[in-house]
């Protein structure tokens, strides 16, 4: 399985500007094919010890089922407009790739 893991630090961070980003992962990037496991969500602010990193806003984790399944999804129409709608709020975005079993 490869897992994508995806750390945005916004611009705007502001309680509706994380939100708006969480549902937008929900609408465009949940239902596709291959997808083993799906969360987003924001930081949580409870975990300040000092190996925790915290300088992004929202986290997206994906598990594609196969390398061929995260290739689709990331040139898909759903995964292109996602970017297109919130790219202008990105500050930041960071992209961790791994084979997980």
């Amino acid at each position: 399985m490869l897992s994508h893991m995806v750390y945005f630090t916004l611009q705007d961070s502001s309680e509706e500007a994380c939100q708006k980003l969480v549902d937008a992962c929900r609408k465009f990037l949940k239902s596709h094919d291959g997808i083993q496991f799906f969360a987003v969500g924001r930081l949580a602010p409870e975990f300040e010890r000092p190996v925790n990193v915290r300088d992004f806003d929202v986290a997206l984790h994906v598990v594609f089922d196969t390398k061929d399944s995260h290739d689709v999804y990331q040139v898909s129409e759903s995964h292109l407009a996602f970017i297109e709608q919130g790219k202008d709020n990105w500050d930041q975005v960071r992209v961790f790739d791994a084979y997980v079993d």
